[in-house]
């Protein structure tokens, strides 16, 4: 009997393919990772790891009859997820927390604990995502629920880690899920999904910040044309394509066109001036080898309408993408994420 750990968040997802690889025939073990001292009970927004969730993850096990762990990661989340999401705010960028989160240590690193220490042969999330296998390696892909697919958040997870995935829920519709759930009275099969950032209690980067201690610098909002329009309240609390909540006029909406950590200036302009017809991506994790791809297209941000790529070129170190048409321009610090149809080819840091 094949060995499989289980990612246990305490949400339907991940305790319905606990529940379905049981059904399977495999021996389930459920892990459930203790990353903050959040407590879900005093918030007003749904977010995961709660100590709440902890609790339902055991109910989950239980019920299942499965033996469950609780790990404590907070210092490796902390030094991996929450420092990094701290100095790339501050250096200007726009970071993705649970891209990094899945390659650093809910999905990379706890994969290889599952098979280091408890001898697992696979590990297994609730994530709305495929495998297959092309040419002989396994590859990710889109689920088959395009409007819960969650494929993009997997772009950085190393080659190696992905070999021992599996994703129970990827042939399903979140409704087919919570319907198997229901029906098999799995304890959490009510419970709400999980949509903040999970140690920022859902709050905006501007309030975490100020929740820190961490002041934010004041600084100028200057238009393209080198005119000084008014004050800015932090980089932190802005990110490229705002138009809302700048407080400043002008004959035109304007849009955050770029931020300037040195000068601490943030640029902003005509929606014009948004677009672009290239991106260009750092540290870029190849699932796919460049010489396999083609016809390719990318996302820079979660639920994204995949673009058409014109072209693409890798000198070792960066990877620049030329669109078939003009885009927005995409946040440095986001995941760029490349796929083939619905294989995920990789991704890295857009800069």
């Amino acid at each position: 009997m094949k060995k499989v750990v289980v990612g246990l968040s305490g949400g339907v997802d991940s305790s319905t393919a606990a529940f379905i690889l049981k059904q399977q025939g495999y021996q389930v073990i459920g892990i459930t990772l203790k990353l903050s001292e959040v407590d879900q009970c005093s918030l007003d927004k749904q977010v995961c790891c709660s100590t709440k969730d902890i609790l339902d993850a055991k109910k989950v096990a239980s019920f299942l009859g499965i033996p469950h762990y609780v790990i404590d990661w907070q210092d490796i989340f902390k030094e991996k997820v929450i420092d990094y999401f701290i100095r790339e705010y501050q250096s200007g960028y726009t970071p993705n927390p649970c891209s990094i989160c899945n390659r650093e240590v809910k999905t990379g690193l706890l994969a290889k604990y599952a098979k280091k220490v408890l001898k697992a042969d696979f590990f297994a999330t609730g994530h709305y995502i495929k495998t297959d296998f092309l040419d002989g390696e396994k590859v990710i892909k889109r689920g088959v629920d395009t409007s819960k697919d969650q494929s993009y958040f997997m772009a950085l997870v190393e080659k190696e880690v992905i070999d021992m995935l599996i994703f129970p829920l990827g042939d399903f519709t979140k409704e087919e899920v919570r319907k198997i759930a229901y029906e098999n009275k799995i304890p959490v099969s009510q419970k709400s999904e999980s949509f903040e950032i999970c140690f920022t209690a859902g709050k905006t980067p501007e309030e975490y910040f100020k929740s820190l201690g961490i002041p934010l610098k004041i600084g100028d909002i200057v238009h393209v044309s080198g005119k000084v329009l008014g004050k800015h309240k932090g980089l932190e609390a802005y990110t490229i394509g705002q138009r809302k909540g700048l407080g400043i006029r002008w004959k035109e909406p304007l849009y955050v066109i770029d931020k300037d950590p040195i000068k601490n200036t943030i640029i902003v302009g005509e929606k014009e001036h948004l677009l672009t017809d290239t991106v260009v991506a750092k540290n870029f994790n190849f699932l796919v080898p460049i010489e396999k791809w083609k016809n390719i297209q990318v996302q820079g941000r979660y639920r994204q309408k995949p673009i058409e790529v014109r072209d693409f070129h890798y000198d070792g170190e960066l990877l620049k993408i030329t669109f078939k048409e003009k885009q927005q321009k995409m946040a440095p610090g986001q995941i760029l994420a490349v796929y083939q149809d619905d294989t995920l080819l990789g991704g890295g840091v857009i800069i």
